[in-house]
Order: structure tokens, then sequence, then C-alpha cells
């Protein structure tokens, strides 16, 4: 049995070392524990046990930790500022056809309609999302 705790290591550790985040690294210490009891003669029952246990309390204890670690920020950009901005459609939208252009902020933007209803030139619209190169806007509510 202790064979295949060092199996269960060698692996926990080699898939740690090829992922960017913490995914197995709290199977290591379960099967240390595990293999220290193997070498002592314990049952395969406690080996199991003690795998899981120390396991379980090697997560439960490093999570908080972990997930302050690898908390990212959100760094925004110049194009966030047009986000809630309203705009003016110069292009008729059509997401139909891949037709669209809407003047913000001074600024010409390649426009898609949110909702998929076309939207003709002329009209007031609120920019809700910006993917990729592209305004994703919808029509302004009247007052």
């Amino acid at each position: 049995m202790p064979y295949i705790w060092l199996v269960v290591i060698v692996l926990s550790i080699v898939i740690e070392a090829a992922t960017a985040q913490l995914v197995s690294i709290w199977f290591v210490a379960g099967g240390l524990a595990a293999l220290i009891a193997g070498m002592c003669d314990a049952a395969i029952w406690l080996q199991i046990l003690l795998f899981l246990l120390v396991t379980g309390i090697a997560l439960l204890a490093t999570r908080p930790l972990v997930k302050r670690m690898m908390h990212f920020k959100r760094t925004e950009t110049n194009a966030d500022r047009y986000i809630g901005k309203e705009g003016v459609v110069t292009v008729s939208i059509d997401n139909i056809q891949g037709t669209g252009q809407v003047m913000v902020l001074g600024s010409h933007w390649t426009a898609r309609s949110v909702d998929g209803t076309p939207i003709p030139a002329g009209a007031d619209v609120i920019v809700n999302r910006i993917e990729g190169v592209k305004v994703l806007v919808s029509l302004k509510q009247p007052s």
C-alpha cells in the first residue's frame, strides 16, 4: 500500500506543477500522512481515513489564504468610460446583416444591438457593454 501513496503524492505534484493554480497540493499532504501510516503498518481503512482527513484539513486551512493570494483586481481600461454613455447611431444597426455604427463621446464605434432589434440611424442609444471592438447598445428610453 505505501507504493500507492507514493504514486498519489507524485501524481499530485506533477499535476500541481503542470497547472497555474493550486488544484492538487492538498493531496500531497494527505498522501504523505497515509504513506507514514502505511509504513507503520496501519490498517488500510485507517490510511484512507487519514488521507481524507489530512487532505480536507489542509484544504480548509489554506483556502482563505489561497483565495486572498489569487484574488486579481480588474484593471479598468479607457474603453470602460464609454459604458453607460449616450450615443447616436450613425449607420443603422442590424445584427443579422452585421451593420451598425454609433458616435459616443466623439468616437465612432462599430455597434450591435443588445437584444438583436434593428436600430435606425439617428436614434439615441446607451452603451451597455463592449465586446472586442464593438459596443453593444440599447435604445435610450424617452424621459
